[in-house]
């Protein structure tokens, strides 16, 4: 009842199966060992940044500064995006606050496409990784059966082995979502928290580089 005899003895579809589950294993923990180091560095460089851009007495000394820190280039994209309006086209047109919206609003969009990458992954393996193993388990067992009644006589031991081999299919299955579901939860709350850190910081923004309105005329 070990893996060899599961691969071995399993027949092409028990293979695949386990094949399929070592792919998603493999897939699952390079992207959770990249995404541990990405948002390490995330989290502690938009608190660096943001602190050091309220610090600098000018956008052009916040920008020098920020470029020191911002290490995964999650807060210097907005600063950058808060000088591209104006224009003679229509993205330069309206007010200045509608376009500071609008640049900011693409600018933290593809921001955040770089702190959420591989989520998807982590969650299709986590729902379909334990179907996965039962699907391996019950061609086991019917690859098992098949093989008992065609030997004519049962025992306890002719059971047992093939049985016992397909259920290590559902373990596997298990041991493939359990660690990319606890770390798609994890790395959820991590991205959400780090999303409204760079969402209150475009909006700062916005309303710092946003001309003040001219108080009403009342003559």
């Amino acid at each position: 009842m070990d893996m060899l005899a599961l691969m071995t003895q399993g027949g092409t579809i028990s293979q695949l199966v386990a094949l399929l589950l070592l792919m998603m294993s493999v897939a699952s923990w390079v992207l959770i060992l990249w995404k541990s180091w990405l948002l390490s560095r995330a989290g502690k460089d938009v608190a660096r940044c943001t602190a050091a851009f309220w610090q600098s007495s000018s956008i052009a000394e916040a920008s020098q500064t920020i470029t020191a820190f911002d290490r995964e280039s999650l807060v210097l994209p907005l600063l950058e995006a808060s000088a591209m309006t104006g224009g003679s086209t229509l993205a330069g047109a309206g007010e200045k606050s509608a376009q500071l919206t609008r640049v900011l609003r693409n600018a933290l969009h593809a921001v955040l496409h770089k702190l959420q990458f591989g989520q998807v992954v982590l969650a299709t393996v986590g729902s379909t990784a334990p179907f996965v193993g039962l699907l391996g388990t019950v061609w086991g067992i019917y690859h098992a059966l098949i093989g008992i009644a065609s030997a004519g006589q049962v025992s306890l031991d002719q059971i047992s082995g093939p049985v016992g081999e397909a259920l290590i299919m559902t373990a596997a299955g298990l041991a493939v979502a359990i660690p990319a579901v606890l770390a798609y939860n994890i790395f959820g709350r991590i991205v959400a928290r780090i999303e409204a850190e760079l969402e209150g910081f475009a909006h700062d923004l916005r309303e710092l580089l946003t001309p003040a309105n001219p108080p009403p005329d009342l003559s």
